[in-house]
């Protein structure tokens, strides 16, 4: 099979470096990776001195490896494509409930809105694309976050660090994984004006997804009622099965 040819598998494991340095922030050392991966390390400097002379990593002067400036273009670009399959799903979503509907994937220790439709109302959250927010503070965060492991939630929270955005935003660990395990339970993470004061979110993860991204809506306390809580939740679920069947689909043809 061609997924055992030495030139196949050269490829899976260029890019399991790649996730590897990702995963811990875009940055780390050789010894990091080298416990990380079960690759000998002869393999791994061999890998990442291919990856630095084509500009997908970089080696920095404490001798670290970083993710390269080539991956920038790919990843706006993917960003781009992401944000054209979404865009239909977040309409119907703001067509049914009427608030501002966005998708958001992790990057590093936050996450980034890709894709955004705003809320037909003059009173409106605008959550740009491109921004970069905290995950323990707004409903994509917590989302997201519900969908990693123990391991990588301490060492993602940890590395951003817990601030008081309002006076609500959790601001320990304690009660990040309190969040966490109760949007485990329940499939849903809500944003009680913890990133915004007066702004109201809820979210659910996208399923399957290549990468941890969540769909969400977010709008003023004023207009989060029970009854709109009640049918976005319907709703989100729906707007993620559809987005996940498409990245599916994608990744599969």
């Amino acid at each position: 099979m061609a997924g055992n040819s030495g030139g196949v598998q050269s490829v899976e494991r260029a890019f399991e470096l790649l996730e590897l340095i990702g995963r811990a922030g875009g940055e780390c050392s050789l010894s990091h990776l080298s416990a990380e991966s079960p690759l000998p390390p002869p393999t791994i400097h061999r890998l990442l001195r291919t990856l630095v002379g084509i500009g997908y990593v970089r080696q920095l002067p404490n001798r670290s490896y970083a993710l390269g400036p080539r991956l920038i273009r790919l990843g706006e670009v993917a960003n781009r494509q992401l944000g054209a399959v979404a865009a239909p799903v977040l309409t119907s979503l703001v067509a049914e409930l009427s608030e501002t509907a966005s998708l958001a994937v992790l990057d590093g220790d936050m996450v980034i809105y890709v894709a955004q439709v705003p809320s037909p109302h003059s009173m409106r959250t605008n959550n740009e694309v491109g921004r970069r927010v905290t995950m323990h503070n707004t409903a994509v965060g917590k989302a997201v976050l519900a969908e990693l492991d123990d391991a990588r939630i301490l060492k993602h929270v940890t590395q951003a660090g817990l601030t008081a955005a309002t006076e609500r935003s959790i601001t320990s660990l304690s009660g990040v994984f309190a969040a966490v395990e109760q949007v485990r339970a329940e499939g849903v993470a809500t944003d009680e004006q913890e990133y915004e004061v007066g702004v109201c979110g809820i979210a659910v993860a996208v399923p399957g997804a290549p990468t941890p991204m969540a769909v969400g809506i977010s709008g003023p306390v004023a207009r989060f009622d029970d009854d709109l809580r009640a049918r976005a939740v319907g709703a989100l679920r729906a707007a993620a099965g559809t987005i996940s069947e498409a990245l599916i689909g994608a990744r599969e043809s």
